[in-house]
């Protein structure tokens, strides 16, 4: 007897009748369903809470929207040009160390490494005058 309902159960097609009354519904419906065991005024708390929820975060959301916006366009315009005053200074610099090497040989590009053939007010040392000690 009891292998009977069994392969009753087990045979496709086989529903209850409650199986076919819950299909019907919705989960919107049975959410829907589920509020009017509450009271009016839980109900309505709840609403208020909700709504005043959503206010909030599209107010949040619209905020941090225009903070971002400030944010992004004061670094524009204070950051920026000191990136490329630095940018332009280091570019200056290069070029100059360049023109150097150009003019007075290799050993003159770095600071410091071609002192010892220089005179205080001129440029180079004579030939003569750097084997002359």
């Amino acid at each position: 007897m009891a292998g009977e309902n069994v392969m009753e159960l087990a045979r496709p097609g086989f529903q209850d009748e409650e199986d076919e009354d819950d299909l019907d519904e919705t989960l919107a419906e049975r959410l829907w369903g589920l509020t009017e065991m509450f009271p009016a005024p839980v109900q309505k708390l709840i609403e208020t809470s909700f709504n005043m929820s959503f206010s909030a975060l599209k107010a949040g959301y619209s905020l941090g929207r225009v903070a971002l916006w400030v944010a992004a366009s004061s670094s524009a315009i204070l950051v920026l040009p000191v990136v490329f005053e630095s940018e332009r200074a280091q570019q200056q610099q290069q070029e100059l160390q360049q023109q150097r090497q150009i003019l007075l040989g290799p050993s003159a590009a770095m600071p410091g490494g071609g002192g010892q053939n220089m005179l205080p007010g001129m440029g180079m040392m004579p030939p003569g005058m750097a084997t002359a000690k």
